[in-house]
């Protein structure tokens, strides 16, 4: 097998047909089904079935995927440093985030970093708590940014930033609007729009309500607290979210309130245990210098 069989094997797998696989990699149909039979006789085992010219993937395929993408990755990350060393570049720095710190924190301490660093290379993964911390102990990032919420694990170094407390967030014709400070119990009866189960803030705001003695009326999950803060909008309900939510809202629209009791957490960096480069030092560096705009914004205290 050869690394243009693997990618149009990867483009099969994410277009679902040999047309769009053909359209994504700017080649023909036929050479992509002789890539295709090639890749399927090389590896040994059935990839495909065939019907009426048409291919679909087997249980087999799918399964398979995972692992060729995981070698795409690593070849294009190859690819990457060379052309590091190629332009004289000073390094890079790949970077792995909760959603919310992407869309936020992240993007502006990147501006001003690359401002300061033109020839060091970023790149920046969105994924889920559970994501990157793999992705951190595989070595597939540098650095991580998410929040810590009593996590223990022996193979990342968690170097906290700053605290952050969740924020009641809420249209702005709401009965609550008007408080600066909301005690959870005048939440009861009130629809939730919440994050999916499995959320490391969800379960935390599960224990707080389950403290509490009452149980929420949950009329909306999303993925993304981007998503909840777009339902909260559209008058769905209200939300118990990250206060970096506000930074997304269209103020117009919704408001963030304090709650009582406080749910706080870390927000931190992630590393593995291995020391930082002198390039990821500077990063954290920039990383530190934002905090202060944060705080005036009420995401960190």
């Amino acid at each position: 097998m050869n690394l243009r069989e693997l990618e149009s094997f990867n483009a099969f797998m994410t277009y679902g047909s040999v047309t769009k696989a053909a359209r994504a990699m700017n080649i023909s149909q036929p050479m992509v089904s002789r890539l295709l039979n090639n890749f399927e006789k090389s590896v040994g085992f059935v990839l495909f079935n065939r019907k009426r010219n048409q291919l679909t993937a087997t249980t087999e395929a799918q399964q398979f995927h995972a692992t060729v993408l995981r070698s795409l990755n690593a070849f294009r990350e190859v690819e990457t440093q060379a052309r590091a060393i190629a332009n004289d570049q000073l390094g890079s720095i790949r970077i792995a985030a909760q959603p919310i710190y992407v869309d936020t924190y992240l993007i502006d301490v990147v501006a001003k970093f690359k401002q300061a660093h033109p020839k060091v290379s970023i790149s920046i993964t969105d994924t889920g708590l559970e994501g990157m911390l793999d992705m951190i102990s595989t070595r597939e990032c540098d650095l991580g940014i998410g929040i810590t919420l009593d996590l223990q694990d022996p193979n990342v170094l968690v170097t906290p930033l700053a605290q952050s407390r969740a924020v009641c967030l809420m249209p702005v014709d709401h009965r609550l609007a008007g408080f600066e400070t909301i005690d959870i119990d005048l939440l009861r009866g009130e629809n939730f729009v919440e994050l999916s189960i499995g959320s490391p803030l969800r379960t935390k705001i599960d224990y707080i309500f389950q403290i509490a003695g009452w149980p929420r009326k949950i009329a909306v999950e999303g993925r993304t607290i981007r998503t909840v803060s777009r339902l909260v909008e559209r008058n769905v309900g209200i939300a118990v979210s990250d206060p970096f939510a506000a930074l997304l809202v269209d103020h117009g629209k919704v408001v963030a309130r304090t709650l009582t009791p406080a749910i706080e957490w870390d927000v931190a960096l992630f590393t593995s245990t291995r020391e930082l480069s002198a390039v990821e030092k500077s990063f954290l560096g920039f990383l530190r210098a934002e905090l202060p705009r944060l705080r005036e914004s009420g995401c960190v205290v």
